[in-house]
């Protein structure tokens, strides 16, 4: 099939009836950005959905060429070359953020019924997935055989608090309060501060993190980074590459590394820890979010219906 987007697409013009006309790759390199970096805490995720997927395609038409059409053969395009539906929602996201963008600040019609926002992809329901024991045991052999310093301390240190890994990436030693085994995360997924409580085990990952951290001749004053990169002396950019080399070699190829945030509250549920308590561990704002990470152990479901079956069982009524 020919590309939708290999047809030549004319020059910049400024002659529009907004009195300027940008391709997206202006838009984006001029204006998206640069806004993207003042006020979101991630930008660099944008800019490399950017420059993988919508530079070269989309990139060259003005923004009042990008229609329905056009927009519709470049997410069917991404389908046919075996992204996940789940990945081409990020992408159709940025997409109508920009665009939508491009609008707010009057570079294109308010409405147009020919560039309307991308509706995202069904993705069905999500599996959830969650680490037995035995897989947690081969998980950290894995990550502990890697050549990678701190792989199986970052591992571990999310399995022990359900911290989501950019919480994790980017904590620094002012932000663990020991004393009071509290670490702080300033700035949460809802954009709010959180608490997270500190284990007997976590407070001692934190330790042979300082451990290793000293080894290596890395700082770990107040405000250096828990995990600090040795070639850059900050913070990693991430884990994934070591973590996808653990994680195939403990035969856990479906394995991502937030479904140790779900091992950490089914573990919980599992012995017995209200929901009620998990949401407030985890940092969830309703319990509804908690909910989804309510996996109970058969074993343990059958427990629970035998209570039942004691009482009208027993010749109670």
């Amino acid at each position: 099939m020919i590309s939708f987007f290999s047809r030549p697409v004319g020059p910049y013009t400024d002659k529009s009836s907004t009195g300027v006309k940008l391709t997206l790759n202006q838009f984006f390199d001029d204006l998206y950005f640069p806004h993207a970096k003042a006020t979101k805490k991630q930008s660099h995720h944008d800019w490399s959905i950017y420059n993988k997927h919508m530079r070269e395609k989309l990139g060259r038409y003005q923004l009042d060429e990008i229609l329905n059409p056009i927009m519709d053969v470049w997410v069917r395009e991404q389908v046919i070359a075996g992204y996940q539906r789940s990945t081409v929602n990020k992408h159709i996201h940025l997409l109508n953020r920009m665009l939508s963008l491009a609008r707010h600040w009057g570079y294109l019609p308010a409405h147009n019924p020919q560039q309307e926002n991308i509706k995202r992809l069904s993705v069905g329901d999500h599996t959830q997935r969650f680490l037995s024991a035995d897989e947690i045991e081969r998980l950290l052999a894995a990550c502990r055989a890697n050549q990678h310093p701190f792989l199986y301390l970052f591992v571990r240190f999310l399995l022990l608090t359900g911290a989501r890994k950019g919480e994790a990436r980017m904590a620094v030693w002012s932000h663990i309060d020991f004393d009071k085994r509290i670490w702080t995360v300033p700035r949460s997924k809802n954009g709010r501060s959180r608490r997270i409580v500190l284990s007997t085990a976590a407070i001692e990952v934190l330790t042979d993190i300082r451990k290793k951290s000293d080894e290596m001749m890395l700082p770990s004053e107040a405000d250096n980074y828990l995990f600090t990169n040795p070639m850059t002396r900050t913070a990693y950019q991430s884990f994934y590459a070591s973590w996808f080399v653990a994680r195939d070699k403990a035969g856990l190829k479906d394995l991502r590394i937030h479904d140790l945030r779900h091992t950490f509250a089914s573990l919980l549920i599992n012995k017995g820890v209200s929901l009620y308590e998990v949401q407030t561990l985890l940092g969830h704002s309703s319990v509804q979010m908690t909910q989804r990470y309510a996996h109970l152990a058969p074993d343990l479901l059958q427990n629970r219906t035998e209570i039942v079956g004691g009482i009208v069982g027993g010749g109670h009524f």
